[in-house]
């Protein structure tokens, strides 16, 4: 029987003990190791090529830094929230792949976030363009 206390154990994830510059660097390297997996989502990676079009494209249909913020920004949003949904989903993978009705709950409201985050995507992008080209 160990006679440590629990205060004087190591901490499971190395990453609490972490602190200034190399938390943030060991941070990083994690939130790019997420971008990779990320890309191996088909949804994830045609938001992100999506992405590489209205980004630049917004810069040229935004009228002011207002626009262009809500314009990029709501394309940011969208990719935020599939990666949330795949962490979602893929914590209940890792559960087991039986099927279970908090589960599917689970999953189908991930679905109904990126579907909101698409829908908001859309409408700014629509009010956008047709006050650039149908708006006198």
């Amino acid at each position: 029987m160990s006679t440590s206390s629990p205060s004087s154990a190591a901490p499971a994830n190395p990453q609490k003990a972490r602190s200034g510059l190399n938390r943030i660097w060991h941070a990083a390297g994690y939130s790019i190791e997420g971008l990779r997996a990320g890309w191996n989502e088909k949804a994830f990676r045609q938001e992100a090529i999506a992405a590489m079009v209205l980004l630049p494209l917004s810069l040229w249909l935004g009228r002011s830094w207002v626009e262009v913020a809500l314009l990029a920004g709501s394309v940011v949003i969208v990719m935020i929230v599939e990666l949330l949904n795949t962490g979602i989903e893929t914590a209940i993978d890792r559960i087991g792949p039986e099927w279970h009705d908090l589960s599917k709950r689970a999953k189908d409201m991930g679905s109904a976030a990126v579907l909101l985050a698409l829908l908001l995507c859309i409408g700014i992008w629509a009010a956008a363009v047709f006050q650039r080209f149908f708006h006198g």
